[in-house]
């Protein structure tokens, strides 16, 4: 049931659109006959209106449930609106486009323009704010995710995604350019990055730009193999326990490097990866496996696995199992409950917790809707 972010549904009523659509046209309409304007005014005026909304596709969705949580002999529940996305895509001509995406829970995520300069899909380049390419599960729509959490602690940490306090909360996204394209009828994509490397909304901290590339291939259908990798150099906002060599407004070394596998079918959907980053003089790494597997009409069980070492010279590993429920009642809409455990872990004195224990539920509402057919 996974599927990449952009692709357009029916999940939602339409008939709400199509009738804003045509309370602006008959705006427009009004508006010149007030004016006096003749009959072909007003007809160019009514088809410039409908060949915009052919150009124009809305997106939207909202995730929002339940959590408890058990650890340190402390118990906690709460209710979360986690996310409240909508974005524009708007195709100015068949070469040139432009996305605009806001999140009503927090900011701006995304603001980029991209141009084609092929009759096929072999070369864009993409200029603005978006996701980096770093790892398999950074770039996909939390509506495409498995797990409630929605990435990995390794992708989460890695990419900038809130657990990196020398990175703060980057939602995975960056300002930069990016050059893309595929290949042999799609079964070979290649995405080459130029970021600032200090996230969501901010200008560089300094002078270095990270560099970031990443290669799919699908031998067969169904199956993705993705490698990515990173060199830069971070500028630190905060301290961090995961890495104490590191201080507030230094900059230091930051490279990645994944290689990861995706596998769909009408049997089960599995992916995992191998992480590995290096901040400085500390190395992080790690591994994670997610799936799903149908079992009726809709009903679907998820499971996954994940472990990951902050910083292999303090020892700092974290293991997460995952298992639950999901109902997809409709298209990209779903229900979702879910058992989430983390262990324990002291690493060398320097920073402790106790083990964990969540009892996630989640409804997932999207709406993707576009005149044209």
């Amino acid at each position: 049931m996974r599927k990449a972010t952009g692709r357009r549904t029916k999940c939602g009523n339409k008939q709400f659109f199509k009738e804003a659509l045509l309370a602006v046209a008959l705006a427009a309409f009004s508006s010149t006959a007030a004016m006096g304007q003749s009959d072909g005014q007003k007809k160019e005026v009514i088809d410039w209106l409908k060949d915009a909304s052919d150009r124009v596709a809305l997106h939207g969705y909202a995730q929002g449930g339940f959590n408890y949580t058990h650890q340190n002999a402390d118990d906690k529940g709460t209710f979360e609106l986690k996310r409240i996305l909508f974005w524009v895509d708007a195709r100015i001509t068949d070469r040139w486009s432009f996305l605009f995406m806001h999140d009503f829970s927090s900011v701006v995520q995304e603001y980029y323009t991209d141009y084609r300069f092929t009759n096929n899909k072999a070369l864009t380049v993409r200029l603005g704010q978006f996701k980096n390419g770093v790892s398999l599960e950074n770039p996909l729509s939390p509506t495409a995710m498995e797990a409630i959490d929605v990435y990995s602690e390794g992708v989460t940490y890695l990419t900038g995604c809130g657990s990196d306090p020398l990175m703060g909360v980057q939602y995975g996204r960056d300002l930069g350019l990016a050059i893309f394209g595929e290949t042999n009828d799609g079964k070979f994509r290649y995405e080459a990055q130029v970021m600032n490397g200090q996230g969501i909304n901010k200008k560089d901290g300094n002078k270095e730009k990270d560099f970031i590339g990443r290669l799919e291939y699908r031998p067969v259908k169904g199956l993705n193999l993705v490698a990515t990798g990173q060199i830069g150099r971070g500028h630190a906002i905060a301290n961090s326990p995961y890495n104490p060599d590191i201080h507030d407004g230094d900059n230091y070394k930051r490279n990645r490097w994944t290689v990861g596998f995706d596998y769909k079918s009408k049997d089960f959907n599995v992916h995992g990866e191998y992480l590995e980053g290096k901040d400085g003089n500390a190395t992080s790494r790690g591994a994670y496996v997610t799936g799903a597997v149908p079992l009726y009409k809709g009903l679907e069980f998820v499971g996954s696995y994940d472990f990951f070492n902050f910083n292999t010279n303090l020892g700092m590993d974290q293991h997460k199992a995952i298992a639950g429920l999901q109902y997809w009642f409709f298209k990209k809409c779903r229900f979702q409950v879910q058992y989430v455990y983390k262990s324990a872990y002291v690493a060398n004195g320097v920073f402790t917790h106790g083990a964990s224990h969540q009892v996630m539920a989640q409804m997932q509402v999207r709406l993707d809707y576009s005149r044209k057919k």
